[in-house]
């Protein structure tokens, strides 16, 4: 009692001018105030357009207080409209480890790693954007697209790349930007458009022009082109598969000539058989099927398309048992293709595994609703 007694007299007798917070409240009282004073200085010249005073400001900012993720954003997209990449990264590495689930600042961070030349890390972070969704912004959207579907041809998905092409040039008023990615992803040559050697741009550009005319119901623009190309490169890799998988869907027995000139000319090419095989499949005749799939699958065992398509003859030549076997390692190593499942289905109902049709069929309305859900590159998701 006596000690708080004098405390209350000296607190009641001091002069009213002095403070009572401790050194370390007034100094981060000051550090507040500075903040936003800093904070709504930068937000003021990045509205105005003054850029070049922006970026210190919010950087000054950011020094206060480095948790400020609306002050990471704007910094990062501000040194990203200004090229300045490896600085855009560095921002927006710290603005994603504070919102992991933020589409748009993966999307803008696998944007600057791209032009950083940093791939594999650029391709994982753009389809996590893509996996979160980014809103309405439909130009960012395409970006993300675009740059994704570049760098999985360079990696050699060209299935999936081509398989994201497809559902760009459906969507684009204006695809002559497509041209050369598709080009890339038709004739499977893993290569960025930046990287296309001078002696194959011609080549490159006759084949992207060649799909995007097909992809927009152009197709005897898109025939037209492939003659020409195969006329002009009749021994170039990759010109007579592509110009095979058009006709199997048109002149089937045209479609298999050339994707065996194909074989003629890049013996190891597993698609030319998947496409062979399947071909043969739907005439029905398994003998001249079988060969080509065993192969497929003998070049390239981790393709799952390859063990899908063994699976399918299998089964077509009686051969239940071992036709399942390969569509479940088709299932494994790509979970996510429908066929597969419906094969499966069939093959287990067939071999009246009734437990197993039904976890098929679960499987196959679990992907629909997931496919309903993702919508498309328009909305977003």
């Amino acid at each position: 009692m006596i000690a708080v007694a004098l405390l209350s007299i000296s607190l009641a007798g001091a002069a009213p001018h002095i403070t009572l917070a401790p050194p370390q409240s007034v100094a981060r009282a000051r550090s507040i105030a500075s903040f936003e004073q800093l904070s709504q200085a930068a937000n003021r010249a990045r509205e105005e357009n003054r850029d070049d005073e922006a970026i210190p400001l919010y950087k000054r900012a950011l020094a206060l207080k480095p948790e400020w993720q609306e002050g990471l954003w704007y910094l990062g997209t501000l040194h990203y409209e200004k090229e300045q990449y490896s600085d855009a990264r560095d921002v927006l590495r710290r603005f994603v480890a504070l919102q992991a689930d933020a589409g748009p600042g993966w999307a803008l961070l696998g944007m600057s790693e791209f032009q950083t030349r940093e791939y594999p890390r650029a391709l994982d972070h753009l389809q996590r954007a893509m996996a979160l969704g980014m809103g309405d912004r439909v130009e960012l959207k395409r970006s993300v697209f675009y740059f994704a579907t570049v760098l999985l041809t360079r990696f050699e998905r060209y299935d999936d790349s081509m398989s994201m092409l497809v559902r760009m040039i459906a969507l684009d008023q204006n695809p002559d930007s497509l041209i050369e990615p598709a080009g890339l992803a038709g004739l499977r040559m893993p290569l960025l458009p930046a990287e296309i050697p001078a002696d194959r741009r011609e080549l490159v550009r006759m084949a992207g022009e060649a799909v995007v005319a097909l992809q927009t119901q152009h197709n005897q623009d898109g025939e037209a082109i492939f003659k020409r190309m195969e006329a002009a490169y009749p021994n170039e890799p990759g010109v007579h598969f592509l110009y095979g998988a058009y006709l199997m869907q048109t002149r089937p027995e045209d479609g298999i000539r050339e994707m065996k000139r194909e074989l003629e000319i890049s013996p190891s090419h597993v698609l030319a058989r998947v496409w062979l095989a399947e071909q043969y499949l739907q005439q029905e005749q398994v003998d001249q099927a079988l060969p080509f799939a065993e192969e497929a699958v003998k070049l390239e065992p981790e393709r799952a398309s390859a063990h899908m398509v063994l699976g399918e003859v299998r089964v077509g030549a009686g051969d239940v048992a071992d036709g399942i076997k390969e569509l479940e390692t088709a299932r494994d190593k790509d979970p996510l293709t429908v066929r597969t499942h419906w094969d499966l289905l069939r093959a287990y109902s067939a071999a009246g595994r009734a437990q197993d049709a039904q976890r098929e069929k679960d499987e196959i309305e679990k992907l629909g609703r997931a496919g309903s859900e993702n919508g498309s590159l328009q909305d977003g998701k």
